[in-house]
């Protein structure tokens, strides 16, 4: 489900509201479907994995997931170091922060002299914000500090954000963003590294170049390494690696569906001044389910 769809059925749901407010009428919200529309959705996930490339998140999520030997390819390109050993690698890595916005990184790396990388994948210029880069390179920086260790044992950190867009704008394949002495010109040596990879140069002459291709590429037998074709074959074209696609993008329309229950809910609770449990009523939500959305809402 697209953020418009999603829109759409707030503002449905908020004219529902307005007829609630007039004639005190019940709303249900309903997200039960049956056996064709769940045809339906299978077929239309079929068809939105055919065009799904490595440059987008969730199918990236998927093929970098656990996956040592693609992390390393990434890595040794983009940082032109061909004999980094990846130790461990995974996706979709919730870091909290007690006191403020938490993060979750896209691909969470360590390799075996105990440096850390961050690898996000964006199309959208916005989310590589500049102080994206900054806030998820400080929050790594406090997540690997443990009490009473010396600061001098902060390990080095890598925040790696591929572009869809060239987001620096000075038409170059790679930025490399690091603290200097500004009186001096020499690098401060602090061990915190921010990159930026321009996706859209696809020079084919250059390993980076060919790696954005890569990331490009609806179909495996047109991308260059090896390391990301299997992959991307094993997603697309496996029957095992089929239906777990199509349980992750299962799973992503629940997850939707859950956000529309729980907009409806606070906007219940603000636009009529009901009690969560009242709101919960109205949009018939089951009895098991309530503390779950309780606790949603109350984060929010």
């Amino acid at each position: 489900m697209t953020e418009q769809e999603i829109l759409n059925q707030i503002e449905e749901l908020n004219r529902k509201l307005e007829e609630v407010r007039k004639n005190k009428t019940s709303v249900y919200l309903d997200v039960e479907i049956d056996s064709a529309e769940k045809e339906r959705l299978h077929q239309e996930d079929l068809q939105r994995l055919r065009g799904l490339r490595l440059i987008d998140d969730d199918f990236m999520n998927a093929c970098f997931d656990g996956y040592i030997e693609g992390a390393e390819l990434l890595l040794r390109i983009i940082l032109d170091k061909p004999d980094i050993r990846v130790k461990s690698v995974t996706t979709q890595r919730q870091m909290k922060n007690l006191l403020g916005r938490d993060i979750c990184l896209d691909i969470d790396a360590d390799d075996d002299s105990g440096k850390k990388y961050n690898i996000e994948v964006q199309r959208s210029d916005k989310g590589a914000d500049r102080k994206r880069a900054r806030y998820h390179s400080s929050i790594l920086d406090a997540h690997l500090l443990k009490s009473g260790e010396d600061y001098s044992d902060l390990p080095e950190t890598f925040v790696i954000f591929i572009t869809e867009n060239d987001v620096i704008g000075e038409g170059l394949p790679l930025y490399t963003i690091e603290r200097k002495i500004t009186n001096t010109g020499k690098p401060f040596d602090d061990g915190e590294h921010i990159i930026y990879v321009n996706g859209a140069d696809k020079n084919a002459s250059t390993e980076l170049g060919r790696l954005m291709h890569d990331f490009f590429c609806i179909n495996a037998d047109d991308m260059n390494f090896r390391e990301l074709a299997e992959k991307v074959r094993f997603y697309k074209e496996d029957e095992k690696g089929v239906a777990e696609m199509c349980k992750v993008m299962e799973d992503m329309r629940n997850e939707t569906a859950k956000k529309i229950k729980i907009e409806a809910i606070i906007s219940i609770m603000e636009k009529l001044k009901y009690t969560a449990e009242q709101a919960m009523d109205l949009l018939n939500i089951p009895q098991a389910e309530r503390a779950t959305y309780v606790g949603l809402v109350e984060k929010r």
